[in-house]
C-alpha cells in the first residue's frame, strides 16, 4: 500500500478525545465506513440522555452509527465482520472488544492511547501522569489484543507536561497529537514493525473517583497542587462536606515553613489568594467555587464572603 492509498475504516470512540481523531480521519483520504460509540448517557442537572461527542460528529456527517450495549453478541460481531474493513480505529471507546472483533478487519484493531506505553495503561493516563509528577507523556498507537493496553506498539509521539498543566489542558494537546499520530500510522500501516511492550516498565492508571479528589491538608503543598491540576476539569479538587464543599480550580505552591500552624489552617486571605498550611509548605488557593456558586477568583469570593475565610480558621 502506498502512503496515499485509502483505507476502509470502522471508528469506535466516545468522548471529545475520540471525536478529534474522527474529525481528522474524515478530512483525510481514508473512508470511514461506520462509527461505534457508547449508548447515550444521562448528563447535567436534569439527567437528560445526551449523545457523545463522537455520535454528534457522526450524525453531522451522516455516517452509519452503532451504539450497542456490548459487542459480545454474535449478531453484533457479524455486523462488524460484514463490513470487511481494512482496520478498526479505537479511541477511548469504553467497551471491551472480543477476539472476533479484534480479528475482523484485515489489519485488526488499533488504539489511540494517551500515554507513552507501557506507562499508564488503563482508564486515566492523563490524570495519573500529572499526579505522579511525570515530566512528559505522549500518545501511543498500538495494535489491540485481549489484554488492557498490552498490545504491540506501532507509533509513539512525546508531549512535555508543563508545571501549570491541568488534565484538561493536557488532554486537549494530546487529542491533537493523537489525531496526527493515527494519520501517520495509517499512512504507513503495512510497513510498520510492531514493538513489544516491556512488561517490567508497565504501570496502571486506575479510574479517577470523586472521593479521590478530596484534599488532605496533611499532604505536602506540592502534592496538593498537582491534585488540583489533575482533577481539573473533573471531578475538581475539594474540601468540606455536604453544603459546605469548596471546590478548588486553581492553586499554587508557596515554599514557606508553617511553623506551629496546623494543616488546613488559613494563614492569609487577601486578593492575592488564600494561603493554607499543609504537611509541608503552603498552598495558595487562587480560584474556588462555593456550594451552589460559580468558579471565581479568590478576590471576588472574599469581596462577599471575607468572614468565611478568616485567618486561623481550619478549612
Amino acid at each position: 500500500m502506498n502512503p496515499t492509498q485509502s483505507l476502509k475504516i470502522i471508528f469506535a470512540g466516545t468522548p471529545m478525545f475520540a471525536a478529534i481523531a474522527l474529525q481528522a480521519l474524515l478530512q483525510s483520504s481514508h473512508q470511514v465506513m461506520a462509527v461505534y460509540t457508547q449508548p447515550d448517557r444521562p448528563a447535567g442537572r436534569g439527567r437528560k440522555l445526551t449523545a457523545s461527542p463522537v455520535k454528534e460528529l457522526a450524525l453531522q456527517h451522516r455516517l452509519p452509527l452503532y451504539q450497542p450495549i456490548n459487542l459480545r453478541e454474535e449478531n453484533e460481531q457479524r455486523t462488524v465482520q460484514s463490513m470487511q474493513a481494512d482496520v478498526m480505529v479505537v479511541a477511548a471507546y469504553g467497551l471491551m472488544l472480543p477476539p472476533a472483533i479484534l480479528q475482523a478487519p484485515q489489519f485488526g484493531c488499533i488504539n489511540i492511547h494517551a500515554s507513552l506505553l507501557p506507562r499508564w495503561r488503563g482508564a486515566a493516563p492523563i490524570q495519573r501522569a500529572i499526579l505522579a509528577n511525570d515530566k512528559k507523556t505522549g500518545v501511543t498507537i498500538m495494535q489491540m489484543e485481549k489484554g488492557l493496553d498490552t498490545g504491540p506498539m506501532l507509533y509513539q509521539i512525546e508531549c512535555p507536561i508543563q508545571s501549570t498543566d491541568t488534565s484538561g489542558a493536557l488532554h486537549d494537546r494530546l487529542a491533537l497529537l493523537g489525531a496526527n499520530a493515527i494519520l501517520t500510522t495509517l499512512n504507513q500501516l503495512p510497513q510498520l514493525k510492531p514493538e513489544t511492550q516491556n512488561e517490567a516498565l508497565a504501570t496502571y492508571a486506575h479510574k479517577i473517583t470523586k472521593e479521590e479528589a478530596k484534599l488532605d491538608w496533611h499532604l505536602s503543598a506540592e502534592e496538593l497542587e498537582r491534585k488540583v491540576r489533575a482533577f481539573n476539569p473533573w471531578p475538581m479538587a475539594f474540601v468540606g462536606e455536604g453544603e459546605k464543599i469548596i471546590r478548588i480550580g486553581e492553586a499554587s505552591l508557596i515554599e514557606q515553613n508553617n511553623g506551629s500552624h496546623h494543616p488546613g489552617e488559613i494563614l492569609q486571605a487577601n486578593a492575592n489568594g488564600i494561603d493554607i498550611a499543609t504537611g509541608k509548605n503552603r498552598l495558595r488557593l487562587l480560584k474556588i467555587q462555593l456550594s451552589g456558586g460559580r468558579m471565581l477568583s479568590v478576590a471576588d469570593v472574599l469581596n462577599a464572603r471575607q468572614n468565611d475565610f478568616r485567618v486561623g480558621k481550619i478549612l
